[in-house]
């Protein structure tokens, strides 16, 4: 079976995401140990970080910064 892929994401405080999958299921994933240096440090910028959307496959924002589809739904409570 196919690992299941992100169809929404909605930003929440603390740097943390709602992600609803494909397979039905709801997760949050926290984003904050992936924001460090220059390249998803731009996400501390609480107005930017509220721009992720769905691609399609994971989540991206408008920068281009994206996390592994395996961490979204492995690492996801």
């Amino acid at each position: 079976m196919l690992r299941p892929t992100v169809i929404k994401a909605i930003p929440m405080n603390d740097y943390k995401l709602s992600l609803s999958f494909d397979n039905g299921e709801t997760k949050i994933f926290d984003v904050k140990p992936y924001i460090k240096g220059t390249w998803f440090g731009e996400l501390k910028n609480a107005s930017y970080f509220m721009t992720v959307h769905p691609n399609g496959f994971n989540i991206e924002w408008a920068n281009g910064q994206d996390i592994c589809p395996d961490d979204l739904y492995y690492k996801s409570e």
